[in-house]
């Protein structure tokens, strides 16, 4: 999460308008999900991967890492979904591979092994759109752009609150950590067991201590966050060429 931070900030791509990025992304992401073709999805996964690491500068290796973890859950998802169970007097539907075992067969149907490839490239395709808006702009860019288009601000500010909390989470959890390994606290099973608990009970308090001291200070000031953002400009060069993107995609999806 610092790393994403950082590079929401030092970014290549940090100086261009946020509404710029942010209709490039979600617009891909919506096209994606509408269209749900592979080929589009597969397109829009190397688009953004080719933004995020040639565009922003994003080492590649950050990127494979952060692939990862999404990829774990995905895999695991279209395992389940690829594999089905039914009792061996039963007929099966068109399957591509079966294993029978006592009275169930174990079996990969046809119809499940498209339903997740389908769904491997389309979230493929979603999660580099993701990545792309997160690692080239900034959360209070993009609540910038929500309070632009009149997004309510009860919604903007839990955003905003959301994330801060994410990072005063992590700095408390690692100082506490840090102080349960100076003492020993994770030397056995039954110490880790205790110590892991003693860190969730601290974490508990000290946020819920750190949340009303926010509010309180947000009190002071009538309920009511003050905002800055840089000046930013828009590029009619970017503007082309996202739509010629979208244009492009449309076509190729229309005629293939």
């Amino acid at each position: 999460m610092l790393l994403i931070d950082k590079y929401a900030y030092l970014n290549k791509l940090a100086t261009v308008h946020p509404l710029e990025k942010m209709t490039l992304s979600l617009g891909l992401l919506i096209l994606s999900l509408i269209m749900r073709d592979e080929r589009i999805s597969l397109i829009t996964f190397f688009v953004m991967s080719a933004f995020i690491i040639l565009g922003a500068k994003i080492p590649a290796k950050y990127y494979a890492k952060l692939l990862l973890l999404p990829g774990f859950f995905l895999l695991s998802s279209l395992v389940s979904m690829l594999i089905s169970i039914a009792p061996t007097t039963s007929t099966l539907p068109a399957y591509i591979w079966s294993f029978s075992l006592n009275s169930w067969t174990i079996f990969i149907g046809r119809a499940s092994l498209v339903t997740a490839q389908q769904l491997f490239f389309i979230v493929l395709g979603s999660i580099s759109c993701l990545y792309f808006l997160i690692l080239t702009t900034s959360v209070h860019s993009i609540c910038y752009v929500l309070r632009q288009w009149r997004i309510p601000t009860l919604f903007v500010e839990l955003v905003e609150l959301t994330y801060r909390f994410i990072f005063i989470f992590l700095d408390s959890m690692q100082k506490i950590h840090l102080a349960q390994q100076a003492r020993l606290g994770y030397s056995s099973p039954i110490q880790w067991l205790r110590s892991v608990s003693m860190l969730i009970t601290a974490l508990f308090v000290e946020m819920f201590q750190r949340s009303r001291e926010l509010n309180n200070a947000m009190e002071a000031r009538g309920g009511e966050t003050v905002y800055w953002q840089n000046d930013v400009i828009y590029n009619t060069k970017n503007w082309i060429g996202i739509a010629t993107i979208f244009i492009l995609l449309i076509i190729y999806g229309g005629f293939f």
